[in-house]
């Protein structure tokens, strides 16, 4: 949720923000007019609420006609009352929900523009040259014995899939490096759940343009997350934390309906309904977010390089922002049989906007207020990083090598293929 005091304070920044996330700026004005008419409204209920108070008094002195007028005054004042009191919280459910539509101020720096209007920060690695014909991941993961999506889509349907044998065993390899990475690093493991209330789901974001892709629990009101950031957001809810930075990593099953994107990656497990995710979150003071935001970085570029990987991170465009982020970072891995950048780490600096929906906050000792935390996120591993790790370390006779840092997990050097 925006700020209402810097809205106030500096309208023309949201409406830049809007402009350079693509979205109409009226939205600003609208919202302010609703904070105009709804603090109009609750001083007109405050006026009357003294009167009546006034007249209150007066009625216990007063005798005769002077008391029967004042008694009149004072019924009529209480349903003006009642009615000023109605309308100044119709005016402020009204304030809430358009302000809820009002996306996060992007950060200064990052790229206007739409998805292909990212700005390219840095290109590590270089693509490998085949000197044979690269399979794809799914040919790859048949031949290994790795991945079967027909007995997937056969029990559950489209984009769903089975890992199995080495498959399942270089998930939990990958997953595992990841949280060991994390641990090191100073972050308190999470085995969080993955059912939420609305207010976790809404709280961070995802039940605006986005909720479509969100898997529903009608009968008990619950939402399935698509990312631990949901549940690590909302862990401190309602609180007040006593020291910052406070850094989470969670292992957890993410599901996403995917709505909109049929026809899109249908092939192999880029872009499917269930998949495992290391997420990585940190609450910190406003001051040290960007610095913070880098740090999630540092730590995705880490796990990379971990599993030799060739990539680009990019300064993703603020059209292709969620409504949360005020800025990401993205990592994306080279995929040979596409020819291309994929994605497969990103993370968000939400600044205060997560916070303030969901009443995290922190003792400012300067203002000697309470005031809203900043919270951050980003993707340490995944089950996607399979399709670049297969691709990329493939051999001739379709065997895939295994990168050292996994070695350790797997307990073998290269995975052979069974058939």
């Amino acid at each position: 949720m925006i700020d209402l005091r810097a809205l106030r304070e500096d309208p023309d920044r949201l409406r830049a923000s809007q402009r350079a996330r693509g979205e109409d700026d009226a939205v600003i004005d609208t919202v302010l007019e609703l904070d105009e008419r709804r603090r109009s409204a609750l001083t007109s209920f405050e006026q009357l609420r003294a009167e009546q108070k006034s007249a209150g008094k007066l009625v216990s002195k007063a005798q005769g006609e002077e008391r029967q007028a004042l008694l009149d005054r004072a019924k009529e004042l209480s349903q003006q009352v009642k009615e000023a009191e109605a309308e100044a919280g119709r005016l402020e459910d009204e304030l809430n929900g358009a302000v809820k539509r009002v996306p996060n101020l992007i950060e200064d720096g990052a790229p206007h523009g739409g998805e292909q209007d990212f700005a390219l920060i840095e290109t590590v690695g270089t693509p490998r040259e085949f000197d044979f014909e690269p399979k794809d991941h799914l040919e790859l993961g048949e031949l290994l014995g790795a991945i079967d999506m027909e007995r997937g889509a056969k029990v559950s349907g489209a984009r769903f899939y089975y890992l199995t044998g080495v498959g399942a065993l270089l998930q939990y390899a990958l997953l595992n490096l990841a949280m060991e990475q994390a641990v090191e690093a100073g972050f308190i493991p999470m085995y969080p759940p993955v059912l939420v209330k609305p207010e976790a789901m809404d709280g961070t974001g995802f039940l605006g343009a986005h909720a479509e892709e969100v898997y529903r629990l009608r009968e008990e009101d619950l939402y399935l997350v698509g990312t631990a950031e949901v549940p690590l957001a909302a862990y401190h809810m309602n609180e007040i934390l006593a020291e910052l930075p406070k850094r989470y990593v969670a292992w957890s099953s993410c599901f996403r309906r995917e709505a909109g994107s049929y026809g899109k990656d249908t092939r192999g497990i880029i872009r499917v309904h269930q998949f495992d995710k290391v997420e990585m979150f940190s609450y910190c003071h406003p001051d040290e977010a960007h610095a913070e935001h880098l740090r999630l970085l540092g730590w995705e570029k880490e796990m990379l390089a971990k599993v030799e990987l060739p990539y680009r991170v990019i300064d993703v465009a603020a059209g292709d922002l969620g409504s949360s982020a005020a800025r990401k970072y993205d990592c994306e891995a080279w995929v040979p049989t596409q020819g291309t950048y994929r994605e497969v780490t990103s993370t968000s600096n939400c600044t205060e906007f997560q916070a303030r929906r969901l009443a995290v906050r922190f003792r400012n000792e300067e203002s000697g207020k309470n005031e809203p935390v900043a919270t951050l996120n980003g993707t340490l591993a995944t089950t996607r990083w399979i399709v670049a790790i297969l691709e990329n370390h493939q051999q001739a006779d379709g065997s895939v090598r295994v990168p050292k840092a996994l070695q350790k997990f797997l307990g073998r050097e290269v995975l052979e293929p069974i058939r």
